[in-house]
């Protein structure tokens, strides 16, 4: 269990180290290419130490490596732009606003291919609507001012735009009930924010279930949590794990094991897709 930027360090450097295997190459061999000491391909392939991009670019032309989602990834676990392939990395333009925590969180919601989430209090982000978003962050972060405010609802609405890239990220959402319940803003925003979950539902890379109160207790009453996926290889594969002041990033096999057991329990006991839509608009006629 291990904070954002170690977990991103541990898991650029096992998958170069696997990319270097897969190149026929020895670490040795692997530093005389790019014309480094071999102590440094080490200590990147164990995650000791930070790498730059430009350093990660290096490894993955002397490895043969031209697939450019795989670099695109590679890159932006190293904190770069990327080759240019894959989405923008938009989110660079708000790193005096957003703590690193939150821009790691970002960089891999934007480069994964499926996000599976549950979420016990609030909307997740890539469905709030503006209002929803604002209304949010007045109410969890102290004494926020008005520009800090805007910002932060900024990053907010264009962290969505992954669900309508190209491809777009696959989202899959069980909601407990109580996200539905609890009167965010008023009803105006509330009434507003089932339309767009509605909406939003339709879209064939969401997948939308509500966990109603009648389901009982559940694995998820310890907390949401979120797990991602990466196309180009499960290896990069993290649970994160949202607190009060920081996120925890969980990638061991058996965490992952875990989480993935219990996310499929919530949705065996969650209403359908079909039946959850109807859940979400009657909850709204006053249910």
């Amino acid at each position: 269990m291990q904070h954002g930027p170690a977990v991103r360090r541990r898991k650029l450097g096992a998958e170069l180290r696997a990319l270097r295997a897969r190149a026929g190459l020895t670490s040795g061999e692997a530093a005389r290419l790019v014309g480094w000491h071999q102590s440094k391909v080490s200590r990147i392939e164990t995650g000791t130490s930070g790498t730059k991009p430009a350093d990660v670019r290096l490894l993955l032309d002397a490895y043969g490596v031209r697939d450019p989602q795989l670099r695109d990834l590679m890159l932006a676990l190293a904190g770069s732009d990327g080759d240019g392939g894959g989405r923008d990395h938009w989110w660079h333009a708000y790193r005096g606003v957003l703590p690193p925590a939150y821009r790691d969180f970002i960089s891999l919601e934007s480069q994964a291919g499926a996000m599976r989430t549950l979420e016990t209090t609030v909307v997740p982000g890539l469905l709030q609507t503006p209002e929803y978003a604002r209304a949010v962050t007045r109410a969890t972060v102290e004494g926020v001012d008005e520009d800090r405010l805007d910002a932060a609802v900024a990053v907010r609405l264009a962290r969505q735009e992954v669900l309508r890239a190209d491809p777009p990220l696959r989202l899959c959402a069980v909601l407990d009930e109580a996200v539905l319940r609890r009167e965010v803003g008023g009803p105006e925003v509330m009434a507003r924010q089932r339309e767009r979950l509605v909406e939003a539902a339709r879209l064939p890379q969401v997948t939308l279930q509500v966990l109603p109160f009648t389901a009982g207790a559940h694995v998820g009453v310890t907390g949401p949590f979120v797990i991602f996926s990466f196309s180009s290889t499960s290896d990069l594969d993290v649970v994160v794990l949202d607190h009060l002041t920081s996120s925890l990033y969980l990638d061991r096999k058996e965490d992952l094991r875990a989480y993935t057991e219990a996310f499929n329990a919530l949705r065996a006991l969650a209403l359908s897709p079909e039946d959850s839509l109807e859940y979400i608009t009657a909850t709204g006629d006053g249910m």
